[in-house]
């Protein structure tokens, strides 16, 4: 194998291998450093395994309400070792093509764990202990995050559990806390309480689902989950576990009573975020500056010290699959000198699959206030959509967000049917400056679940149609 290289980048996930293909394009000699399965966290145990589970969770929850759609289905059951067979064979699938470009696009893998040892050189540690080193004129940190582990929620991989070993559970168990309302925590409840686990979701803050989402769409969410029998429990902490007898006895506290409790369940799941990996990768050595772990960069992801720069969830930016691609990229492009335009972190997409789902860009209805002295709202719900209705689809709505002097679409918010496939015509919108009259303007085919983005629009400006 090569010594020498252009650029090299550690870590494969959805920001190192985005920024090592489009250095190759670009006619960079590169290679990928990679301890474990190409396309990193998000390919193998996050955003495309995930996706695998809930699908099969949409279609067994498709058969429980057949009858509704004029259909019968009868002595169906899940399969939870297929299920999880299946998402894990999606994973492999992923990566695999991961393997494939690289190979189309000539970029070497350097299987190991790296560590920077200077400004423009490297060492590999593989699996056998064997040490390498590597030099290049730019090196691109990639590493990406982990689960976060609280003090008092100590992840034993059997009784407590990250969403790693969710994803491949040996047995369903019967009951099951989930510790975070976030996006991770929301989509696992979804899971396991659509295969019959009685799931109850704890969240430290008062939105007890998706706390960072506008709070009509975490009411929804919130009401949607309680039909699905998921208690949710907001400004609520886990104060102790302690395992007994093969059960977990969970000690919460109701922050608006100051009053302590205590579960049984068979499992936690510990969903409260991730922490970035930046340990033992040579930071402190070489003096790369951070801040409460994470790597601090310029607009173009330059380190304080020349040559070397950091993308993804190792920098204080959003930790998604879609931001890291995006900033490899404009990195590569700039160490290219194709003086990229940089990304504007106020226009960034965020995507919840649980089921309905949630899709929303921009600033939340709370934050506008605050922001602009006058508004334009308008929210379309679903029970008003032809399309929504044949499809058995009601549940939900579109809210947009306009700022009202100029019409300028300040925040999206969308939960209900397919929603993060419709979320993209807004980021777009936004980057464009799309007015509110534009948008509904713009004629929307029909019947769609889409044609609720005109809707709404139309409503923020009283000229709603079907509403």
């Amino acid at each position: 194998m090569e010594k020498k290289y252009d650029i090299i980048v550690i870590g494969s996930g959805p920001g190192g291998y985005v920024a090592a293909i489009r250095a190759a394009q670009l006619g960079f000699k590169v290679a990928v450093v990679e301890r474990e399965s190409l396309g990193g966290i998000c390919l193998n145990w996050g955003c495309i395994p995930t996706k695998a589970l809930l699908k099969s969770a949409q279609v067994y929850n498709s058969f429980k309400h057949a009858e509704s759609y004029g259909l019968e289905a009868k002595d169906f059951d899940f399969n939870f070792d297929a299920i999880i067979r299946r998402s894990r064979g999606v994973a492999e699938k992923m990566s695999n093509g991961i393997g494939f470009l690289f190979r189309k696009n000539k970029i070497d893998i350097i299987e190991g764990f790296g560590k920077l040892i200077a400004a423009n050189k490297i060492m590999v540690t593989n699996k056998s202990g064997e040490e390498s080193e590597f030099e290049a004129g730019h090196i691109i940190l990639a590493t990406g995050a982990r689960a976060k582990e609280l003090p008092n929620l100590k992840i034993d991989g059997t009784h407590i559990i990250g969403y790693r070993k969710a994803m491949t559970l040996d047995n369903i168990p019967k009951s099951m806390l989930v510790v975070g309302g976030g996006a991770i925590g929301v989509e696992f409840a979804y899971f396991y309480n659509s295969l019959g686990v009685e799931v109850t979701l704890v969240e430290f803050l008062k939105q007890g689902v998706l706390p960072r989402e506008d709070k009509d769409v975490s009411r929804v969410l919130a009401r949607s989950f309680k039909k699905k029998g998921i208690k949710v429990m907001g400004s609520t902490s886990v104060e102790n576990v302690e395992v007994k007898d093969g059960k977990c006895i969970v000690k919460i506290k109701d922050l608006k009573k100051d009053k302590e409790s205590v579960l049984e369940v068979e499992v936690v799941l510990s969903a409260v975020g991730v922490t970035p990996n930046t340990e033992n990768i040579g930071l402190e050595e070489l003096g790369i500056e951070t801040e409460r772990g994470f790597v601090l960069v310029d607009d173009y992801y330059k380190t304080n010290i020349e040559g070397v720069y950091a993308i993804g969830d190792i920098i204080p930016t959003q930790a998604l699959a879609h931001v890291a691609s995006a900033e490899g990229i404009t990195c590569v492009e700039n160490i290219a000198g194709l003086n990229p335009e940089t990304i504007n972190y106020n226009n960034i997409p965020a995507n919840t699959y649980c089921s309905p789902e949630v899709a929303s860009v921009g600033l939340t209805e709370e934050q506008a206030k605050e922001k602009y002295d006058e508004l334009k709202i308008g929210k379309f719900p679903y029970t008003a959509s032809g399309k929504a209705s044949a499809a058995g689809e009601n549940e939900g709505f579109v809210k947009l967000i306009f700022e009202a002097e100029f019409g300028e679409l300040v925040g999206a918010h969308l939960i209900g049917y397919n929603v993060t496939e419709m979320i993209g015509e807004l980021v777009v919108a936004r980057n464009l400056e799309t007015t509110g009259h534009e948008l509904f303007k713009s004629i929307h085919p029909h019947p769609t679940m889409n044609e609720a983005i005109m809707e709404a629009a139309a409503a923020a400006y009283d000229e709603v149609i079907h509403m």
